[in-house]
């Protein structure tokens, strides 16, 4: 086996994908790997691109998009690396990041999941742990963030890191099954980390690896449908892991929010004679409470 697999999924970001291959071989440093590139479906040109700049790399075309969470599924299953790191294609790989991550790996056994520091595009920090959601940090919007000390100064323990970028043992993996595909984007990475948790594992935040992440760039062509998507995601989290009373209790809420937050919009949009101050319409969040009151998840193209 080889150290590390590279997974990348992609949808319409040739661009970016680009940048972030070229990233990924120009830092990788003494790391023995492969890259994979989950192509669902992309119309601009990014599939023909990856077989003219990077004919090496492994590409897997999807005729449809797929999802985050399908996608990264095949990468790992013709992936043959130690460690696999799902990578999304807006991110932009450091020096040293890749090395650090295996090395980290190869000194904590018990780590099943590893994320590194993330960076804005102006080189600030991006948060990108958590602790796993409870009914309030979601009715709120707010994540909670308490971390634990370790041995190691070089990272902490977390309870869940963000999948932009996340290394995971094949062990781990092995024992806890591949992402579930019942999050077509959204809440997966939490889902895997409290799978691993659960199992025994450890799941890390280093200090001592960054990676640019630019963030959201394919879900912002489809926001409105991601925005619904996120909640559903969510929900689908609380149903699985708190029970269905949870789920029902925090569907109820976030109906009752949005319809709040539509209607004020609306207020005040009348009163003011103005657009909505969010650069939205207040229908936005009609719309998402209603697509909650149905219970539909967003799948298929996006």
């Amino acid at each position: 086996m080889i150290d590390l697999s590279v997974l990348v999924v992609n949808w319409n970001t040739r661009d970016l994908l680009a940048q972030c291959v070229q990233s990924v071989y120009d830092t990788v440093g003494g790391v023995e790997f492969e890259v994979i590139v989950v192509d669902n479906g992309s119309t601009d040109g990014s599939q023909a691109m990856l077989r003219e700049r990077f004919p090496a790399i492994h590409m897997i075309a999807n005729e449809e998009n797929a999802g985050f969470t399908r996608a990264n599924n095949q990468a790992i299953g013709a992936s043959r690396g130690r460690y696999v790191l799902l990578l999304n294609s807006d991110t932009i790989v450091q020096p040293g990041a890749l090395e650090a991550m295996v090395r980290f790996a190869d000194c904590h056994p018990e780590a099943g999941i590893i994320g590194c520091q993330l960076l804005n595009a102006d080189l600030s920090l991006q948060l990108s742990w958590a602790q796993f959601p409870t009914f309030w940090s979601e009715l709120w919007g707010c994540n909670v963030r308490k971390r634990r000390s370790t041995a190691d100064a070089l990272a902490y323990e977390v309870d869940w890191v963000g999948g932009a970028c996340l290394l995971a043992r094949r062990e781990a993996i092995e024992q806890v099954g591949p992402l579930d595909e019942g999050f077509f984007m959204y809440s997966e990475e939490a889902d895997w980390c409290f799978r691993m948790v659960k199992s025994g594992w450890k799941v890390y935040y280093l200090l001592g690896g960054q990676v640019v992440h630019l963030g959201g760039r394919s879900t912002q062509q489809v926001s409105d449908r991601m925005l619904v998507q996120l909640y559903q995601s969510k929900l689908r989290f609380f149903g699985k892991h708190y029970g269905p009373f949870s789920e029902g209790l925090l569907r109820a809420s976030l109906i009752l929010t949005s319809l709040a937050k539509g209607w004020g919009l609306a207020l005040w949009s009348l009163l003011k004679k103005v657009k909505s101050p969010t650069g939205h319409p207040y229908g936005r969040y009609w719309m998402l409470a209603s697509e909650l009151w149905r219970g539909r998840r967003v799948t298929g193209s996006a």
